[in-house]
């Protein structure tokens, strides 16, 4: 088992839209101990892809079983079938025509033996902090590279892809099936943390200034700070803001089982 423990949570911020369309939840898994799920889905139009995203996810991870160590494969098939899942039950939703609900999404699993595991598609963002330095974010590069060399698009169409509906690259887009990016991390320790959040967070921030964030305050403070931050530079104009935040901490010190007294002088 890993030397750390974890202190976790989650915040959303409506910022300056009519409704929250984002969704973030941290799971653990009924058949997994000590497997730990966060889940953040960015929702297009309307809330509805994203509460699929979470009951999908919630589901799938409930009905995973492990063995004696963590299968680092399979874990990645979990995260891409929640993401193929999820678009299938939304483009086969009758209100999809019409309402056309959408979503980007971060999935990220967290092993007991110190390992992460993660999947996204579209805006939504994973980053992996070490201290108060970035050491991975999640970006677009990946689908970029896939419409260049598989849809031999231009170089430049494919990086506006997000401004065409034909290439958008999110889960509900009827036109084109989603492309999953995934990773993975091994070697976990005290003083490293994950975050997940929406394009409401990110766009605001370098990613130094997050893994500060991060590394001087508890998981609710760092959310309160940047949710804080991000209303002040969106300046009445921000996006829904949401993020889910996982800490890797040294446990506490034991106090000894017993005492030490002071021996007399023999005589």
């Amino acid at each position: 088992m890993s030397a750390y423990k974890i202190e976790a949570g989650t915040a959303q911020h409506i910022g300056s839209r009519s409704q929250q369309n984002d969704r973030v939840a941290l799971y653990t898994a009924a058949q997994a101990p000590g497997y730990v799920m966060a889940v953040l889905a960015d929702g297009n139009h309307s809330p509805i892809a994203a509460d699929q995203v979470l009951l999908t996810s919630k589901h799938l991870f409930d009905e995973y079983r492990v063995g004696d160590t963590a299968n680092l494969p399979r874990l990645q098939e979990l995260l891409r079938n929640i993401a193929q899942e999820v678009h299938q039950v939304i483009t086969m939703n009758p209100l999809s025509a019409t309402a056309e609900p959408q979503s980007a999404v971060a999935l990220l699993v967290l092993t007991p033996q110190a390992q992460a595991v993660w999947a996204h598609v579209g805006d939504a963002r994973i980053y992996r902090f070490s201290g108060e330095s970035c050491a991975m974010r999640t970006n677009d590069s990946a689908y970029v590279e896939h419409l260049t060399n598989h849809d031999k698009l231009p170089p430049e169409a494919a990086r506006k892809h997000r401004g065409s509906r034909l290439l958008n690259n999110v889960l509900g887009n009827s036109l084109k099936e989603p492309f999953i990016t995934v990773g993975h991390h091994e070697g976990l320790q005290a003083g490293d943390a994950l975050m997940l959040c929406s394009d409401g967070l990110w766009q605001l921030f370098r990613p130094e200034e997050l893994a500060a964030a991060v590394a001087r305050n508890t998981p609710r403070l760092a959310a309160e700070r940047l949710i804080g931050k991000a209303g002040e530079r969106a300046q009445g104009k921000g996006d829904n803001c949401s993020m889910a935040i996982i800490k890797l901490v040294a446990p506490p010190q034991e106090a000894p089982g017993y005492t030490v007294e002071k021996m007399r002088r023999a005589v």
